[in-house]
């Protein structure tokens, strides 16, 4: 999902809004996977000594890493509140259907869904050589 971000960035900013990617590790883990992708607009962030990914749902109670989408609004007075997430995350799947949490903003896998053979099996963690 965020290989498919990475390009609208420039665009959504334009218009006036942020995306950004907060993750666990440490900020030079996540810049050089980032380099590894060859992702230059996201805006990167690393939640390794805080609190952030567990208080939005983004982590469990054993620390494994949840993928999950959240959506702040800065307000009047500069007060942000959050606005959004992907509670669907944690409703039950019917049988043979992927999670949908955030099958909305996931334009690779919305665009394949269009064709005649549909979704293919395949992991989201696609490597091309």
């Amino acid at each position: 999902m965020l290989d498919n971000l990475e390009g609208a960035v420039p665009h959504v900013e334009g218009l006036g809004a942020n995306i950004a990617a907060v993750a666990k590790a440490p900020i030079e883990q996540v810049a050089a996977f980032a380099a590894h992708r060859g992702w230059r607009h996201l805006k990167l962030l690393s939640a390794a000594n805080n609190r952030f990914k567990r208080d939005y749902h983004g982590e469990d109670e054993t620390g494994q890493q949840v993928p999950n989408l959240t959506v702040f609004h800065k307000g009047a007075g500069g007060v942000i509140r959050l606005s959004w997430a992907s509670g669907l995350l944690f409703s039950p799947t019917e049988p043979g259907q992927d999670p949908r949490h955030v099958g909305t903003v996931e334009p690779t896998w919305t665009l394949l869904d269009l064709t005649p053979a549909g979704r293919p099996d395949a992991a989201e963690q696609i490597e091309y050589k």
